[in-house]
């Protein structure tokens, strides 16, 4: 999931009709650099692969551009298929992330790693929504809404956007944008590597990609991992009202770094302080503030220019990616996979119930979204997660993760049962694997290297 940009009887869902015969891929030496020097796909080949647009009408197809970083002969064992969330956020460059952070560990060696657009993003037949403001491109997550009021004017905002994606140049492909059709994606390439089965890391909502196709394609999967765990259905409307829960696990951890470090920011010398510092300068800079503050929180590492931001000596920059077609498939698939409720009284009275139980970001994250006026119908029901098969998913979880907290990771935990295990980490911010806390490394290189899957739930201390 983006850092910045970012609620049923259900039938069965409709599995990736078999293809005549496997199409081979022609690999490359050179792979897409997304316009940035030096280029995050060095080193890695790359190959581009037909799928169906529509999977239950499969004539008319769209391109899937796909990365690979080969595995050491002798020590291969299969194919890791690799996701970094979003929806929208590219990930041709993971392998050679994967490769630069653990290569000493000998996982890149046990695997062809795989990394993918996914349908809709950047290198594979993107979409557009014709977004050309930030405000816009934002408009997933709602501003921090005062009452009432500030409902209906973001309603008014949520519709304009979501009718320019009803109107965009690919609105034809606009609702087959799914995790459903993405997790057939995966099964297609799957078949194309000539793999009977695969395994999987995915972070953030590439954990619900993930858990997606283990429901879907339990037979077909090898050793799954999910990291910063979504609930069992998905972004929908309670993920986003999850996200002012992840603010207030987290938030704890930035003030006590910033009260130690009060002589060089001022933001005060307790938690306590810097927490009575938030709501003051929330009181003045507005919405955008409290967004900021909010995506500074994924990471450590982000904490000084949160701080920096407070104090008005730095100010958060927008990336290379950071441009509408992130967020037009960002938003097509949050609004194609889930129900959305469409009254403004329901976000009404969700922003003030979220103001009592979390003031410092829940009536932000319970303000109404385009998707409460999505232009068309879903096609299929949500993916449901869970049902038979291997025990072989392995969650692993930050106990504070501002994005993901862990009450949704529990939920898809139950969802799986017997099926699979959680190791939850003592520490903040979004991502367990390539972190800082090793145990919680361990886990994860234990499962995919050695395939050595917990016996039951477990827990890493900080630091650990």
């Amino acid at each position: 999931m983006r850092k910045t940009l970012i609620a049923l009887a259900f039938l069965p869902l409709l599995a990736a009709p078999p293809a005549e015969a496997a199409p081979k891929l022609q690999w490359t030496a050179r792979c897409p650099d997304y316009g940035m020097s030096p280029s995050p796909t060095a080193g890695l080949e790359c190959a581009t692969l037909r799928v169906p647009l529509d999977y239950a009408h499969p004539d008319r197809t769209i391109e899937l551009t796909i990365s690979r970083h080969q595995g050491k002969p002798g020590k291969r064992r299969g194919v890791l298929l690799m996701n970094p969330g979003g929806p929208g956020s590219p990930g041709l460059a993971m392998p050679a992330q994967l490769q630069q952070r653990m290569g000493g560990s000998g996982l890149p060696d046990a695997y062809d790693v795989i990394g993918f657009d996914p349908r809709g993003t950047t290198y594979s037949t993107p979409v557009t929504c014709g977004m050309t403001t930030p405000e816009e491109r934002g408009a997933v997550l709602g501003p921090y809404a005062d009452g009432p009021r500030d409902v209906v004017a973001t309603a008014a905002k949520a519709r304009a956007v979501a009718g320019k994606c009803g109107a965009a140049s690919t609105k034809d492909l606009l609702p087959h944008m799914t995790t459903a059709n993405t997790a057939r994606d995966l099964d297609r390439i799957r078949e194309a590597l000539g793999e009977k089965k695969i395994s999987y890391y995915g972070v953030s909502y590439g954990s619900y990609l993930g858990a997606a196709y283990a429901s879907m394609f339990p037979g077909r999967t090898d050793r799954i991992v999910l990291d910063s765990v979504l609930g069992p259905r998905g972004l929908d409307v309670r993920a986003n009202q999850r996200f002012a829960e992840g603010f207030e696990d987290r938030f704890p951890d930035f003030a006590a770094w910033a009260a130690q470090r009060d002589d060089d920011y001022h933001l005060g010398r307790t938690p306590a302080a810097v927490t009575a510092k938030f709501f003051e300068l929330a009181a003045v800079r507005g919405p955008e503030f409290r967004s900021d503050t909010w995506s500074g929180l994924y990471d450590d590492a982000f904490f000084p220019a949160v701080a920096g931001e407070w104090a008005g000596t730095a100010r958060a920059a927008a990336g290379p990616l950071d441009g509408d077609n992130r967020a037009a498939l960002q938003l097509q698939v949050l609004c194609n996979d889930a129900d959305w409720p469409a009254q403004l009284g329901f976000y009404q009275r969700a922003v003030e119930r979220e103001r009592a139980r979390h003031p410092m970001f829940g009536p932000a994250a319970a303000n109404v979204n385009p998707c409460a006026f999505w232009p068309v119908e879903r096609t299929e029901p949500p993916v449901r997660v869970g049902g038979p098969g291997p025990a072989n998913v392995l969650l692993v979880q930050n106990l504070r993760d501002p994005a993901t907290p862990l009450s949704g990771a529990r939920e898809t935990r139950a969802a799986f049962g017997a099926r699979a295990r959680m190791v939850t980490v003592d520490a903040g911010g979004h991502g367990v694997f390539t972190r800082e806390n090793a145990c919680g490394n361990d886990v994860v290189l234990g499962y995919l290297r050695d395939g050595v899957f917990p016996a039951t739930d477990g827990s890493c201390r900080s630091g650990g």
